[in-house]
């Protein structure tokens, strides 16, 4: 007897959990930065948001990035206010688990963080990631400016036939304009940092594929 598993599929916003009007509470410092959680940013940054499977290893990619203000973990690309972790987990609400970066963009250009994003994870793998299976999981890149919007678009393109000739197929990354972004709890803040869990679950890492950083700048 053969066991049939339904593939994740996102949930329609008439279906989505309703959620709450009160935010995340979280730490107002970052563990490893020492920055601000939240802001209002300094005047020049800029803000990325990037979704590629568990938050938690993620975060710790982006974080380690010079130029990089700060980092949080966070929920994004669904229909549900300030939803809560198992929520998010049940598919009910449409989020992605995802990193907000915030960066200054004399020091790091967004074309770095993209390759970070493209070379760390498998951007071909649908609503998983690994072993991670769920809606949740997928992979997506939520623009703040119609400029990140464009090179976004350009860096895939410039990628896709990367991933092709090592036969990992077509991306099934999500591009599109961020629309709210709710905070994570506390606990999954820099959850892999020393002063937590240095050593928890992270199945991030190099995929062996180089991302043409600059295609994108230049196009």
């Amino acid at each position: 007897m053969f066991l049939r598993f339904k593939k994740p599929e996102l949930v329609t916003p008439d279906k989505a959990l309703p959620g709450r009007t009160f935010e995340m509470p979280v730490a107002d410092e970052h563990v490893v930065l020492g920055t601000p959680l939240k802001g209002p940013w300094p005047a020049g940054y800029e803000v990325a948001v990037f979704g590629m499977g568990c938050f938690w290893g993620a975060e710790r990619i982006f974080w380690r990035l010079p130029g990089v203000y700060s980092t949080s973990v966070g929920y994004a690309g669904g229909f549900t206010k300030n939803p809560t972790y198992e929520e998010v987990c049940s598919g009910s609400t449409g989020h992605a688990e995802v990193v907000q970066v915030v960066y200054d963009p004399s020091k790091i250009q967004y074309e770095d963080l993209l390759k970070a994003f493209w070379e760390n994870h498998d951007p071909t793998q649908g609503m998983r990631q690994g072993n991670d299976v769920g809606t949740q999981y997928r992979s997506t890149i939520y623009t703040t400016t119609d400029a990140q919007a464009a090179t976004a678009k350009a860096s895939l393109d410039a990628f896709q036939p990367i991933v092709t000739a090592a036969r990992h197929g077509q991306i099934t990354t999500e591009i599109r304009p961020l629309g709210s972004y709710f905070f994570a709890e506390d606990y999954h803040q820099q959850y892999l940092s020393d002063a937590k869990n240095p050593y928890g679950y992270c199945n991030h890492g190099p995929n062996g594929m180089t991302c043409p950083v600059g295609v994108a700048r230049t196009a």
